[in-house]
Parts: structure tokens; sequence; C-alpha cells
């Protein structure tokens, strides 16, 4: 259980991964992360990764700090210390990572490509469908134990 891979995550949810460029500003980085529902951007400086930035950093990096998110830029705030895994990391190895280093965003690289981004809710999400189809297979096999 929970031995799927992330690229089995990636293939239902796309690769499509948001970022930003590290000279935007905070305000631009925000406004880019409400309108698409999400809480985390990745920076990179063309191909090159740089860093991520979060929701969290803007709590505790700008809001906190009381900076001027229009004159902040992401550069100054994001997170450089970024973890990334490959696509044949297991769900398992994900969840222990992320509560490890308490981040709520791995990025997918394999070798040099960036293949996507999981956050802790498609983590979730995928273990309640592992664990909902694991309790479906075993109720089926007690059931098919009891019929003559």
């Amino acid at each position: 259980m929970l031995d799927s891979k992330l690229g089995t995550i990636l293939k239902n949810k796309g690769g499509l991964v948001h970022s930003v460029e590290p000279e935007a500003t905070v305000m631009e980085a925000v406004q880019s992360m409400n309108q698409h529902k999400i809480g985390a951007l990745l920076v990179h400086r063309g191909k090159r990764l740089l860093g991520i930035f979060t929701e969290r950093d803007v709590l505790v990096r700008v809001v906190d700090a009381g900076l001027d998110p229009n004159a902040t830029t992401v550069q100054q705030v994001m997170t450089t210390n970024i973890h990334t895994v490959d696509s044949s990391t297991t769900v398992n190895e994900a969840m222990k990572i992320m509560t490890a280093e308490r981040f709520r965003h791995l990025p997918i690289v394999d070798g040099e490509r960036l293949m996507g981004m999981v956050s802790i809710g498609d983590i979730m999400i995928r273990t309640l469908q592992e664990n909902k189809s694991y309790s479906h297979n075993l109720l089926a096999y007690i059931h098919g134990q009891h019929v003559h």
C-alpha cells in the first residue's frame, strides 16, 4: 500500500507547474497564486530552478517582517533550500519527506527535466484512493471466504 509512484499522480494531474521569475514582486507572485488557486510557485531563471515561493514565505518573510509586497522581489524572500524527487519516488516516500522536512510542495525532476510538482493535497488524495481500494479488496476477500 502507498507504493504507487509519483509519476502516476502526475499522469492524472498533469505536469503543468506554475512559476515566477525571481525579479517579480511578491505582489505579482501572490496575484498569480490567487488566480491559479495554488499555494506555491517555482522560481526559475530560464531552465534553472532557483527555489520555491510559498504561502508560508509570504506570511513569515513578508507580512511578519513588515515588508512591502510591491517593493519586495520574490528572490529576496523565496525558499532556496528546495528538495526535489524523481517520478519513481513512492507516495509513502514522498509523505515521509514532506512530513520530516515540513513542507507542502515537492517538485518532481527526472534528470534535469522538471516533470511537475505534487502537493500534500495530491498525496492525501492518492492515499485515500489507495486505502479505499485496499479496503474494497479486503472486504471482497472476506465475503468471498464466507460464500459457499
